[in-house]
Parts: C-alpha cells; structure tokens; sequence
C-alpha cells in the first residue's frame, strides 16, 4: 500500500509543469521555439508591469499542477555586467523602484520596515544553469535582476539603480510580481531575460530586440535539458 502511495506521488511530481510568464506574445512565441513542442511547460502572457504580471500569474497557479514558475523575456542589461544579446538568469529578484522618496534619497520597502523588495532564487540552480548556457555557446551571466514599474531612461537613473544594488545585471517590468504569485502558492520562482538594449538613455536604434528574442529561444532549447 505504501509503495503504491508513493509511486502514485512520482507520478502526480512527473505530470506536474513548469509554468512559464511571459509580458508579451513576441517573448511567448520565443519561449515556445525554444522548448520545441515540450509537454512539461505551459506558457502564458502576464501582461506587462509587476501588477498585472502577480495577478494573472496568480489566475494560473490556481489550477494547481504546477512544480515552478519562471518569468522569462528580455529586458535591459547594465553597462559592464550584461551586453546586448547576452542572457541573465536572476540571482535574486528585487522591486528596486518599491518604497519612498526622502529627503535622503530613496529608502526602500525593507528599510521603511513595510515588507520585503527582495524575493530569494536559488542561487545554486541559477548558477548551474548558467553554466549549462555558456556550454551551449551563450553568452551568460547570472546576477540581481531589477523588477521596475516604469522602465530607465536615462545615465543618472541607471546609476542610481546600480548602486541601488551592487552587481545589478538586467531591468525588466514583471520579475517581482511573477515571483511574489509564486511564493504565494508555494513555489520556487526564476527570472530568465535576453537583454535587448543598455540600461540607460532610451537610444531605440540601439536596441536588438530581434537578437535578444533569438538568444531567449536559445536559452529555452537549451534549458529543456534539465528541467
């Protein structure tokens, strides 16, 4: 009985899937390529913004059947740490623009004692998949991914985000409100981002959004592996 028990338990772990947000449809069907028809992963829009991407990530997680999620995309990547085309996996996802304006700057959600602005990943499994994609010929660096409501657009703005956070790899719109669904359900949550333009002045003829929705393919033809 109890060996039935448990074999019905590996059973229901294997038919569980990852869940896989994504903002916008160009980023789903990029992910899509890459897992090339997989059955282990749903892929869903979580709209753009951490608002809307908490609230539909939640919508999904309610079904239940779910053993991770992972908010994936492209996004900006800061100057020396994450060039253009480059993947970043999230060592840490933070809601850097999350807290107040004082007279000595910006003091964040933690410091105001109201909560947390920082969702632990497993830095293990981040480190090791970053490994896994610069052996496939990526491109890869695993660092603090920066979840913001309104995207950077200038030089003093995205200094001030990377002394924010010391070692600051990318900046994208739905990472925290992903994560937070997930934690909320109990799940380990990830943050993978193909970076299409510096961080910074918003120079559109700089971006290579084309590149980085290629590198994401990439990057989940490769993850498939070990998921």
């Amino acid at each position: 009985m109890n060996n039935e028990s448990n074999d019905g338990s590996r059973d229901a772990l294997l038919n569980e899937s990852i869940l896989i947000m994504t903002a916008v449809e160009a980023e789903r069907e990029a992910v899509l390529r890459g897992l090339n028809g997989s059955v282990r992963f749903d892929v869903h829009l979580a709209g753009v913004g951490p608002a809307s991407a908490a609230a539909l990530t939640a919508g999904q997680l309610a079904a239940g059947g779910y053993r991770a999620v992972i908010s994936a995309g492209i996004g900006g990547g800061f100057a020396g740490v994450a060039p253009v085309e480059s993947v970043v996996l999230a060592t840490s996802i933070i809601a850097a623009d999350l807290g107040a304006e004082t007279a000595e700057g910006f003091s964040s959600v933690d410091e105001l004692g109201f909560g947390s602005s920082r969702l632990p990943v497993d830095a293990a499994t981040a480190g090791r998949w970053a490994q896994l994609l610069a052996a496939g010929g990526l491109q890869v660096c695993a660092g603090p991914v920066l979840t913001v409501s309104t995207a950077t657009g200038t030089a003093a703005t995205a200094a001030a985000l990377a002394k924010r956070v010391p070692g600051a790899a990318a900046e994208a719109m739905e990472g925290y409100g992903v994560a937070m669904a997930a934690r909320s359900a109990g799940l380990p949550a990830f943050e993978v981002r193909a970076i299409s333009n510096a961080v910074g002045p918003r120079n559109r003829a700089e971006w290579r959004i084309k590149e980085a929705l290629q590198s994401l393919e990439a990057a989940f033809k490769i993850l498939t592996e070990v998921l």
